[in-house]
């Protein structure tokens, strides 16, 4: 019986092993399956090289509005947010006593200046002395100095915008006494803005004046405002080796703020032509990136995979500095199962992305 036993166990043994062998032998004569993937064309495209940094808005003309001299807000000329010209009259501090003061002085230089012209009339004919001439002229100047100083202290009672731009928040009050140097409010000119930035040394080859800047910010999404550089400091940082970078943008709508926190992007150099691909046809390998590239025609198309050397990206694109020719069809999407030489079919009813300036999708509760 244990004879029998063994016999038939090794027999059912063998004949498994026979059966998995010969299945072995089919799969591997079987051709492998076909793999559906996306694809795109390699084109030949003009690349602008760009530096990029973060910066702050800074106004052209701004300052805080504030008081020259000490006193009581009589009138308020203004309201929070007025666009306001040159010259402006914005706030009247309570001026009774200089002005009392001024037409006092008024009177005096009046005075003076009759005596001296009488004095003057007489002089030739004998009936007043030099030095009674020499006198009502130094008395004529020196009311005269009294009448400007009085006429400074009166116009310094009047607050008026030094340049055109946009109030902002008032923060006095009518009846209110200012010291002097109290901040009323905030003018800014907007028409034109500076944004200040820093790039790394290496890239100060790169700078010019003139060279032209774009600004996005995250409160316009999908808004580029241009500008171009107007100065280069004249000196690196010894802490970080970066150098600070001045531009001017344009800003007619008024849609730009000091103080707010940009991207800049300053085109760099003259443009460049590169092979380029969606980022997603790119296989990257620590052993070396590369792609796959469809090859064949009709119902017989083969997958090849070749290695690149990418160069720099833009967007949802990549360029490709070698490897890959303008104009041969790439695997965008699919890639993890191909090997080379699997077979493949090509749907590209769904592309992967490839937009050199993709815009972010908007946030939930974002304005549009």
């Amino acid at each position: 019986m244990l004879v029998a036993c063994t016999v038939i166990f090794g027999g059912v043994l063998g004949f498994q092993a026979f059966v998995g062998q010969m299945m072995r032998k089919a799969m591997a004569s079987a051709p492998p399956p076909v793999q559906t993937v996306s694809t795109a064309q390699a084109e030949m495209l003009d690349w602008q090289p760009t530096l990029h940094a973060v910066g702050t808005l800074r106004a052209v003309s701004g300052t805080d509005l504030s008081a020259e001299v000490s006193g009581i807000v009589d009138e308020i000329h203004f309201e929070s947010g007025d666009d306001v010209r040159s010259g402006q009259l914005l706030v009247s501090l309570r001026s009774g006593i200089d002005v009392a003061r001024l037409r006092e002085a008024q009177a005096a230089v009046d005075l003076a200046r009759l005596d001296f012209q009488r004095n003057r009339e007489l002089a030739p004919k004998g009936l007043v002395s030099q030095a009674t001439l020499d006198a009502a002229e130094t008395q004529l100047r020196s009311t005269e100095a009294q009448l400007k100083q009085q006429q400074e202290g009166v116009r310094r009672t009047s607050i008026r915008a030094p340049f055109g731009g946009r109030i902002g928040l008032r923060v006095v009050d009518v009846g209110q006494y200012l010291n002097a140097g109290t901040r009323i409010a905030t003018l800014q000119a907007l028409d034109q803005l500076l944004v200040d930035f820093f790039l790394p040394q290496r890239d100060l080859g790169l700078l010019s004046p003139r060279q032209q800047v774009t600004v996005a910010v995250d409160a316009w999404p999908g808004e580029l405002f241009k500008g171009e550089v107007i100065a280069i400091d004249s000196r690196v940082d010894a802490q970080t080796r970066n150098v600070a970078v001045r531009a001017r943008i344009d800003n007619p709508a008024h849609r730009l703020l000091p103080g707010m926190y940009v991207s800049v992007t300053v085109a760099a150099g003259a443009s460049l032509r590169h092979v380029t691909l969606p980022q997603t046809a790119i296989v990257y390998n620590s052993f070396g990136d590369s792609v796959y590239l469809v090859e064949g025609s009709g119902d017989r198309l083969l997958a090849r995979q070749v290695f690149v050397q990418v160069g720099p990206t833009r967007g949802d694109q990549v360029a490709i500095l070698s490897g890959v020719a303008a104009g041969a069809t790439v695997v965008s999407a699919g890639q993890i199962k191909l090997q080379d030489g699997a077979p493949v079919r090509i749907n590209n009813t769904v592309q992967p992305p490839n937009n050199p300036a993709p815009n972010p999708p908007d946030e939930p509760g974002r304005r549009k």
